[in-house]
């Protein structure tokens, strides 16, 4: 049996799309995109609705510290941003993207891109979780159904199954994803041995996407898919902006991997996924806050795309998830000297990460 560190660290992707030095940096950046790039730009791969920052992640601590109190140290993976209402903990950690990626990656505006080099990350646990912002735990974490010996779980995406055939524009970013992951497995399984060959080919056949949740990692798995696979990683890593035919490593490929080669399983979780601009969202809602404590995860997606800040879906996904979670988290500003108009800057240092970027 493998020996794990009890530890289990929790790393979040983190935006503040508001924020007017980052827009001018995504402004600029977009301008400079070749005719090329922009056409191989993802649908909605450049819109509000993926940056903007709606307090998801303020909720999404509360909602770890209620369900996982005894989580690792917090890496909070950002682009030279803080959150105006966290405060100092030793628990948390600020990772600069310039401290983590190579210069010549950046700037990117892509999280495919970002996540590739999560497991990069010094001092990150064996074992960890793996958040987008708008992920909530929703009922007791238990870490044996996220983890066993060896591996980790995954579970299927409600969404219904990717249609057959190449990559398309036409399609979603996900089902793109998802054949780019089926091509290279397929292109290998002829070189595997016959009971590999056997796993490939059905994981191969498994056309669905997998879902918006808290996805358990190895870190050991990680840098070995660096090695095996760098054709994917060169790809994903060569984004500005998401690009329809480009793959997704850490969200499709890492988890479709691991199920042909046995360190992944599928699990049955009790989740919900709401997509905040479509209709009938506000019912929706509704349902997951009256089946929080039951569910095992939900997602908010923020899908209003270039919606006004003040829209209200978006204020009312933040009244939902205020009252679901009330209770400030420990990472938070709660007395009104701590509640300043103005965010720390957080030095820059490319040797390692220095104390100070440890909020604590």
């Amino acid at each position: 049996m493998t020996q794990y560190s009890a530890a289990i660290d929790i790393v979040y992707l983190w935006v503040d799309g508001n924020d007017p030095v980052w827009r001018r940096k995504r402004s600029a950046a977009a301008a400079g995109q070749s005719a090329q790039r922009q056409g191989s730009l993802a649908a909605y791969g450049n819109v509000e609705g993926r940056f903007r920052d709606n307090d998801e992640l303020r909720y999404s601590l509360r909602a770890l510290e209620r369900y996982f109190p005894d989580h690792g140290q917090v890496y909070v993976v950002t682009d030279g941003q803080s959150p105006g209402w966290l405060r100092a903990s030793g628990r948390l950690t600020l990772i600069d993207h310039r401290d983590l990626m190579p210069e010549s990656a950046l700037p990117t505006f892509d999280s495919a891109h970002i996540e590739s080099y999560v497991h990069r990350i010094p001092g990150l646990s064996e074992r960890f979780f793996y958040f987008n912002d708008d992920v909530f735990f929703g009922a007791p974490v238990r870490p044996a159904e996220w983890f066993f010996d060896g591996g980790v779980f995954a579970a299927w995406s409600d969404e219904p199954a990717v249609g057959a055939g190449p990559v398309n524009p036409a399609d979603s970013f996900q089902a793109n994803a998802c054949r780019r992951s089926i091509e290279w497995l397929d292109a290998r399984a002829a070189q595997a041995a016959a009971p590999l060959q056997v796993r490939a080919r059905r994981c191969a056949h498994t056309l669905r996407t997998f879902a918006h949740a808290p996805r358990p990692m190895l870190r050991t798995m990680l840098f070995e898919l660096e090695d095996l696979a760098p054709d994917l990683f060169s790809a994903v890593r060569s984004t500005v902006f998401r690009r329809w035919d480009q793959p997704t490593v850490v969200s499709d490929f890492v988890m479709r991997w691991a199920l042909v080669h046995g360190t992944a399983q599928i699990r049955d979780y009790r989740h919900a996924y709401v997509s905040s601009g479509e209709a009938g969202a506000a019912e929706a809602i509704a349902l997951l806050v009256a089946a929080v404590g039951e569910l095992d995860f939900f997602c908010i997606n923020d899908t209003t795309d270039d919606a006004d800040p003040l829209d209200p879906r978006l204020l009312h996904v933040r009244e939902r998830l205020q009252a679901l979670f009330p209770v400030p988290s420990s990472f938070e500003r709660t007395a009104p000297s701590e509640r300043a108009a103005t965010r720390p800057v957080w030095p820059r240092v490319r040797q390692g990460l220095p104390e100070s970027r440890v909020l604590g």
